[in-house]
C-alpha cells in the first residue's frame, strides 16, 4: 500500500471533478483501458478509494463523555446543516465503477478477483455507514449514466440495505486472500479476516436497539449476530490474532497480532495529527484539540476492577478522597492512557519531566485553573481539562518532529472482535462466553483477579452483564471513536443528554495541606520534582463560559435526510422522526 501512495497523486484531479451521484448532474469519466490494462494503476484507483477508512482523529470522541467540550448543543443536527450527514455517491459510482470496468482489462485473473474482493468490501463498507447514519439509502449497484439511467432512486428498506451489504461482504470474502500477513508485502490491503470481522459488526449493529426499538434485546437477529461473532473470533484467533501482551503496545508496535486491519502512515508521504492533537500546547504546534474530562478519569476502575466507590473493594474511597489521590491504585490502562499534574511524563524524548497544569507554575499553553494568587488568568478554561491523552502518543517526537505522526491507524483490533462476540453471547443467553472474553481483556489490562477469578467483574443477570460489557468498551476502547456509537447503537444516548463536563485544577500544597507559595512551587516544578501528592485539586466545569450541556433527543438515533438531497431527487422520503413517513428500523 505504501508503493501505491505514490501513484494517487495521478488519480486525485481525475476524480475531484466528479459530482455526486442522484444529483442529476454530470459525473466525468476515466479511461478505463489506461487503468484496468495497469495492475498498479487499478491498485492505486483502489488504494485512493481506502481514504473511507479514515486516520487517527483526536477528537473522534468529542460527542461522548470521554473529552472535554459541548459537541451536541441544541439543534446540532437539522436537516437543512450538514452535520451527521452521509450521502457518498461519488465513491459509491467509483467503486461500481471499479467492478464492471476490471473484468475488461488485461490485468491478471489473481490481480482481478483481488481488486473485486476489495471493491466488494468498499462497497459494503461505505453503504453500512450510511445506513448506520440514516436507515436504508438507495443501494445502487451499477455506475448510473445520466443519459441511460433513471436517477430518481428511491430508497431501499432497511432490511433491504443490510442483506446487500452481508451479501457483498459474503462475495468479497469469497474473493480475498484469507490472512494477509505483516511481513507481506501486500499487508494493509483488506483482506478475509477483516472482511469476516466486519461483517459481524454489521450484523451486531443491524441485532441492536438502534435497529430494533420495540424489541431491542429479544428479537432474533441477535442469534445471527452471535454466529457470526463467534465466527469471527474462532476464525482470527486460529489464524494467530490475540491481544498483545502490553497495552501501550497495540499501536505503538506496529504490525502487532491484535491489528486485524490497519491504515499504513509513511512520513513523508502520509502522517496524521494525532500528536499535535493530544499533547500539551508547549510540546505541540498549538492547543491539544482533545483532553479526557474528570467523568472519564473516574470511570477507569481500580487495579481490583471495582469502581472507586464500591464499598466491596480494599480500595474504596468517598468522592473527596477520590479528588485528592484520583492517581492511585487504578487499573494500569488508566497509567496508559492519560497523564496528568505531576505525573513523569518524558514528551520529546525529555527522560524524567513531569507534567504540570497548575496556573502560575505550568507554562501558559498547558495551564488550567483560577488560582488567584497566580495574578493571571488561564486562556484553557473551555478547552482544557488539567489532562492529556497519552494513549498512542509517540513521546520521542519532539515539538519540531510532531507533525510527523506516521504511527499505523489501528481501525480495527483484535479486543474489538472479542467485545462483539461477548456482547452477542450475553444477548443470546451465553453469559459465561461473554464473561470469559471480559476476564481475557482484563487480565492482559493487569487487573487483580480477586478471590473469585473475574476480575473485579460482577454480573447475576443478562442486563447487569449488559452493563459490564458496556463499560470494558468505554475503557479498554477509549479515546479510539466508539464511545458515542456504542451509546447511540444501544439506545442510550439519554446517558449524554443534559450533561456537563468538568476538569480539575491543581494548587501546589506543602504536606500539612498549607499553600506553597507559586515561586517556589515554580522553582521545584523546574526541576521536575513536584509530585501528585504535591497538589490539592479542585473542580471546574469546562467550558467555564455560561452554562452548557449536552443536549441529545431521541431524534438522533436515526440521523435525517439532508434537505438539498431531498430537493434533487423527489423520489427520496426523509425519516419519520424529520418530517417525513419512511421508517429506518426493522421493526
Amino acid at each position: 500500500m505504501k508503493k501505491i501512495i505514490i501513484v494517487l497523486a495521478l488519480f486525485a484531479g481525475m476524480f475531484a471533478s466528479c459530482k455526486k451521484v442522484l444529483n442529476i448532474e454530470d459525473i466525468n469519466n476515466y479511461d478505463p483501458d489506461q487503468v484496468w490494462n495497469d495492475e498498479n494503476l487499478a491498485n492505486a484507483y483502489l488504494a485512493n478509494l481506502y481514504s473511507l477508512f479514515g486516520n487517527w482523529s483526536a477528537s473522534e470522541d468529542r460527542f461522548s463523555e470521554q473529552v472535554i467540550g459541548i459537541a451536541l448543543p441544541k439543534d446540532y443536527i437539522t436537516i437543512t446543516n450538514g452535520n451527521f450527514k452521509l450521502w457518498d455517491y461519488t465513491r459509491i459510482r467509483l467503486i461500481n465503477q471499479a467492478l464492471v470496468d476490471v473484468g475488461k482489462g488485461k490485468i491478471s485473473e489473481a490481480a482481478r478477483k483481488g481488486i473485486t474482493g476489495q471493491a466488494l468490501f468498499l462497497r459494503a463498507f461505505l453503504y453500512f455507514n450510511m445506513v448506520k447514519y440514516h436507515g436504508g439509502v438507495p443501494y445502487v449497484k451499477v455506475p448510473q449514466d445520466k443519459d441511460a439511467d433513471d436517477l430518481y432512486v428511491p430508497r431501499n428498506s432497511t432490511a433491504e440495505c443490510f442483506d446487500f451489504i452481508i451479501k457483498d461482504l459474503d462475495d468479497a470474502i469469497a474473493l480475498l486472500p484469507e490472512h494477509i500477513l505483516p511481513a507481506s508485502a501486500e499487508y494493509g490491503r483488506i483482506d478475509g479476516s477483516f472482511a469476516l470481522a466486519f461483517k459481524a459488526k454489521v450484523l451486531l449493529y443491524k441485532a441492536s436497539p438502534q435497529f430494533h426499538s420495540s424489541n431491542p434485546w429479544g428479537n432474533a437477529d441477535w442469534e445471527a449476530a452471535y454466529t457470526a461473532n463467534k465466527k469471527a473470533y474462532d476464525d482470527l484467533k486460529a489464524r494467530g490474532f490475540r491481544l498483545v501482551d502490553n497495552y501501550s503496545d497495540i499501536a505503538l508496535v506496529e504490525k502487532g497480532p491484535e491489528t486485524v486491519f490497519p491504515v499504513i502512515n509513511q512520513y513523508p508521504s502520509k502522517v496524521a495529527a494525532w500528536d499535535n492533537g493530544v499533547r500539551p500546547g508547549s510540546e505541540s504546534r498549538g492547543p491539544a484539540s482533545a483532553v479526557p474530562t474528570w467523568e472519564m478519569v473516574k470511570m477507569f476502575p481500580m487495579k481490583d476492577g471495582k469502581r472507586y466507590n464500591d464499598a466491596t473493594s480494599p480500595y474504596y474511597k468517598t468522592d473527596e478522597q477520590f479528588l485528592q489521590s484520583y492517581w492511585e491504585n487504578r487499573d494500569p490502562r488508566f497509567n496508559k492512557s492519560i497523564v496528568w499534574s505531576g505525573k513523569l511524563y518524558p514528551v520529546s524524548g525529555k527522560a524524567g519531566k513531569r507534567l504540570y497544569t497548575s496556573l502560575g507554575i505550568a507554562d501558559v499553553a498547558d495551564d488550567f485553573g483560577t488560582n488567584p494568587d497566580a495574578k493571571t488568568n488561564s486562556t484553557n478554561l473551555d478547552r482544557y481539562s488539567g489532562f492529556f491523552i497519552l494513549k498512542n502518543s509517540l513521546l520521542r517526537l519532539t515539538q519540531a518532529q510532531v507533525l510527523q505522526y506516521d504511527v499505523d491507524f489501528v481501525y480495527m483490533r483484535f479486543a474489538e472482535v472479542m467485545l462483539n462476540y461477548a456482547e452477542t453471547a450475553n444477548e443470546t443467553g451465553r453469559m459465561a462466553e461473554a464473561l470469559d472474553i471480559l476476564k481475557q481483556i482484563r487480565q492482559r489490562a493487569g487487573i487483580e483477579p480477586g478471590a473469585d477469578g473475574n476480575y473485579g467483574i460482577v454480573a447475576a443477570d443478562r442486563a447487569a452483564m449488559r452493563e459490564a460489557i458496556l463499560y470494558e468498551r468505554s475503557i479498554e476502547l477509549c479515546f479510539e471513536g466508539h464511545r458515542f456509537w456504542d451509546l447511540r447503537r444501544l439506545r442510550m444516548l439519554d446517558r449524554l443528554d443534559n450533561s456537563t463536563k468538568s476538569g480539575v485544577e491543581a494548587i501546589p500544597i506543602y504536606t500539612d495541606g498549607s499553600k506553597m507559595p507559586l515561586d517556589t512551587a515554580r522553582n521545584r516544578a523546574n526541576i521536575n520534582v513536584l509530585t501528585e501528592e504535591d497538589f490539592r485539586y479542585v473542580l471546574h466545569q469546562v467550558p467555564r463560559s455560561g452554562v452548557k450541556v449536552n443536549t441529545v433527543p431521541n431524534t438522533y438515533y436515526f440521523f435525517p435526510i439532508q434537505k438539498d438531497v431531498l430537493d434533487r431527487n423527489p423520489s427520496l422520503k426523509q425519516n419519520k422522526d424529520w418530517g417525513g413517513d419512511f421508517v429506518p428500523t426493522l421493526d
